[in-house]
């Protein structure tokens, strides 16, 4: 306390108290959030305005209303056959401060079909799958009756594969490129549809069946009852949240279930075209259509040679499609990272920084890297804690055990968001755009044993986590990202009670810092810091060999700005305190703790190494 009045008594002989006892500044010019546009989720004004404050439906009565605005404003959802349940999921999402959701979605399956009978056998090829077994025209399977229009437009065409893909989807015209040949097929309450390509995946306009033999693939859809996209959407809209749906995913390679197979671009081209010609037809022009999600996890690493990457190959072609046909759309894809030292196959921050520039390059716009908490992958520290014990839940991972960071990582969660943030710009520099979120794990590594602890639902392999430790996540993602989202909404903020989603609602105001900068203001030297909800904070300072803390109470002697800040998310704000840096030691961490004016101290400190 001497310290703060030793120094204010200085401020105000040099006349300059004036200066420094501002509450707000506004003399900067505001600031973009770089890369951030209407497609992208955000805007320097905030998230998108929801179409009225509350509507009603058959399912209830929803508050459109955000009144406990947090960090994170994305989440993944599953696909769920209970659309209240949608509702009541956005409603809350939108809550906490979503405007994004990213939809998981399906896959598209080469399968074994037992052409005696015309049935498409199950993903191991033993017997008829049950799904597609429904699927007949005039009571002959859907796939011989292509088959036998086909042959009777040329007796030399051949089918000579057969996909199959599952969705909860309907389509419009647009997912025909031949309507003579291809069709909608109602079974009763079943819906599906029938889509025949040339096997050279040339996917021919011309729709020319007859002048000579050729093979084909068949892709059956087993499609929803209704469409769920179209659902999603108008909730969007009325919440004031984009939505992301899932391209469709691309076969797996059976020698390395990691990778994406390449032998079946064509047909992965071909449907995913018309998916998107179709979206294009129907929502091309919908601002809650965000972009799409490429649904294919990959592991950013340093590749030799990225053109032999299969799964990126399968991407680059794949992401052509989504240029051509939603153009003005973007992309997400979210990488995982490893940094484990005793694994194989992992990778330094260095390493997954060229594997960003390696990925960004086949077309994506946004890349929300997995962080790697809740799997362990990768710890939360900073660097003058490597040589503390991992924390206890980490323990349990392959490689980690009981270590210290140093020993079980390359780096922790901040070193690796820096380093593609450094990625980012050296890219935009060549004219490469993309942006980089977090994707933030809402979960923690379990044993068989522990998992479901509290049990979550469909996620039966992993137990939710708590708010100070996603505070803590969204600290050390810090200021090297645009956007914070996680996966995932359903189960991880919905299980246990209280429900992690009403643990943010409660204290969702709880300040977090994610940066501290040494900042010259005026004539006068200080501190920088930058988080949410730091108004009225007051500051902590402490290094090693410190009697006593040193206190500021930045609404008294301080600076605050809400002004938007460059490459970070909406929300996050600036706080300025004055400090005498010639009584801080040269070369020491400094830890910087912020807590809110009713005692709420922030999960995680930040730290500042004064270089003297």
């Amino acid at each position: 306390m001497r310290w703060i009045t030793l120094l204010l008594g200085v401020a105000i002989l040099a006349g300059v108290a004036s200066v420094v006892i501002v509450i707000r500044h506004d003399d900067r010019p505001a600031t973009r959030v770089a890369g951030v546009d209407s497609t992208a989720s955000a805007s320097p004004s905030g998230p998108r305005t929801p179409t009225a404050s509350a509507f009603t439906d058959p399912c209830g009565t929803f508050d459109t209303t955000t009144p406990a605005p947090y960090a994170v404003s994305g989440y993944w959802l599953v696909p769920t056959a209970d659309r209240c349940t949608w509702r009541r999921q956005l409603q809350a999402i939108h809550k906490v401060g979503g405007d994004t959701v990213v939809r998981l979605g399906f896959g598209l399956s080469p399968r074994r079909v037992n052409y005696e009978t015309g049935q498409i056998m199950d993903k191991d090829g033993e017997k008829p799958d049950s799904r597609y077994a429904v699927c007949t025209e005039n009571g002959v399977p859907c796939l011989k009756a292509a088959e036998k229009d086909l042959q009777a437009a040329n007796p030399g065409n051949r089918i000579t594969w057969t996909y199959v893909y599952r969705t909860d989807e309907q389509y419009g015209p647009g997912i025909f490129r031949c309507p003579t040949m291809e069709r909608k097929i109602v079974v009763g309450k079943s819906v599906f549809y029938r889509l025949v390509a040339p096997e050279d995946g040339s996917d021919d306009a011309t729709c020319d069946f007859s002048s000579k033999g050729r093979n084909y693939h068949v892709i059956v859809i087993s499609a929803g009852a209704e469409d769920s996209l179209t659902e999603l959407l108008d909730l969007g809209d009325r919440f004031g949240i984009q939505v992301f749906p899932a391209m469709p995913l691309a076969p797996r390679d059976p020698a390395n279930s990691t990778r994406a197979d390449p032998r079946h671009i064509g047909t992965l081209t071909t449907l995913t075209r018309r998916v998107l010609q179709d979206y294009g037809a129907r929502f091309g022009g919908r601002e809650s259509l965000g972009g799409v999600y490429q649904p294919f996890e990959l592991q950013l690493r340093d590749w030799p040679d990225p053109s032999k990457v299969q799964t990126l190959t399968v991407y680059a072609e794949q992401h052509l499609i989504v240029a051509q046909e939603l153009p003005g759309k973007p992309i997400l894809v979210s990488p995982y990272i490893d940094g484990r030292r005793r694994v194989k196959f992992t990778a330094t921050p260095k390493q997954v920084a060229q594997g960003f520039k390696a990925l960004a390059k086949t077309g994506v716009e946004i890349i929300a890297p997995q962080d790697g908490r809740g799997t362990g992958k990768v710890g939360l520290f900073w660097p003058n804690w490597k040589g503390k014990p991992v924390d206890e839940q980490l323990k349990i991972v392959n490689g980690v055990g009981d270590s210290t960071y140093a020993d079980a990582y390359y780096g922790g969660t901040r070193d690796y968001y820096r380093e593609m943030a450094q990625a980012r710009d050296e890219l935009a520099s060549e004219g490469v755009q993309v942006q980089l979120w977090a994707n933030v794990e809402a979960f923690e590594p379990s044993t068989p044993e522990q998992s479901g602890t509290p049990k979550c639902g469909t996620q039966a392999t992993r137990s939710r986590t708590d708010k100070p430790r996603l505070d803590t996540q969204v600290t050390l993602a810090g200021p090297y990202v645009s956007k914070i989202i996680s996966y995932m909404w359903s189960d991880f903020f919905t299980c246990g009670s209280p429900s992690l989603s009403e643990e943010i609602t409660k204290d969702w105001d709880r300040p977090i810092a994610v940066q501290a900068v040494r900042q010259a203001r005026q004539i006068q030297e200080g501190l920088e810091v930058r988080g949410y909800h730091l108004g009225s904070a007051k500051v902590t300072l402490s290094w090693p060999d410190l009697d006593t803390p040193r206190v500021v109470d930045a609404a008294s002697v301080g600076w605050h700005d809400t002004t938007p800040i460059e490459n970070l998310p909406y929300g996050v704000e600036r706080i300025w305190i004055p400090v005498d840096w010639a009584t801080v030691p040269a070369d020491v961490w400094v830890r910087v703790e912020v807590s809110s004016p009713d005692g709420r101290k922030a999960a995680e400190p930040v730290y500042y190494k004064n270089a003297g």
